[in-house]
């Protein structure tokens, strides 16, 4: 088995998610207790939210690839992001990584093909829905990727940040977040939904919503992680 790399803390709630995830996936029954080494490095969320909100990407990019050069002193033989945000510029730290990354967006983009999904909606922060890296990736697979509203939009990202983020999971929020999914069903014709923020898997926690199929990038990037952990492929 390769030893994982995770870029953590970005939120703490779904590190500790992509954790459980992975040693998860290798128990098989038998009590052997065979997991795989993982090393995290649990970023400092504010400083790296900062350069996103001044668009200080070249600087949020030197700072994961200098925490991911950590990961790799510390033994990590490849790597991954444990948030959605971040493959803003995931091209830019592929470049300069000494260490194999495994994409959130390119293990979504796999998910989607096998489903045979089409036209999926995407919510997450309001960096990732008003930037372009899942359409444009999705695009080359003739797949259209649709968002919400600005309304919507922006109430989504004030709940991930107020509450969703901070490990706050109230009803309310989770029917507000249902009314959206419903919404766009209706009037945008969207035939599953990414879940484009690691934490909304612990508040939407069904499998479907509004009839359609919600996918949980926690569980699509985790499946990824462990097949490159295994096989030394994505």
């Amino acid at each position: 088995m390769k030893k994982i790399g995770i870029i953590g803390g970005t939120g703490p709630e779904s590190t500790v998610d992509y954790y459980n995830e992975i040693i998860n996936a290798f128990k098989n029954g038998s009590g052997d207790m065979n997991y795989p080494e993982i090393i995290i490095y649990s970023i400092n969320l504010g400083k790296l939210m900062g350069m996103m909100r001044t668009k200080h990407y070249e600087e949020a990019t030197a700072y994961l690839v200098e925490k991911i050069g950590c990961l790799e002193k510390a033994g990590a033989e490849f790597a991954a992001i444990s948030a959605n945000t971040p493959h803003l510029f995931f091209d830019r730290i592929r470049k300069l990584s000494h260490l194999p990354l495994i994409s959130i967006v390119e293990a979504t983009l796999a998910e989607s093909i096998k489903r045979g999904l089409k036209r999926p909606g995407l919510i997450g922060t309001g960096f990732t829905m008003n930037a372009s890296f899942y359409a444009d990736i999705f695009r080359t697979r003739g797949i259209e990727v649709v968002v919400p509203g600005k309304e919507d939009m922006e109430l989504i990202h004030f709940k991930l940040f107020s509450e969703i983020e901070l490990g706050i999971f109230k009803d309310e929020t989770r029917l507000q977040l249902i009314r959206i999914i419903e919404k766009m069903v209706q009037e945008q014709q969207i035939d599953s939904l990414i879940l484009g923020c690691t934490e909304f898997p612990l508040i939407l926690t069904e499998p479907e919503y509004a009839g359609i199929p919600m996918l949980n990038t926690t569980r699509i990037h985790v499946d990824a992680i462990v097949s490159y952990c295994l096989n030394g492929s994505r």
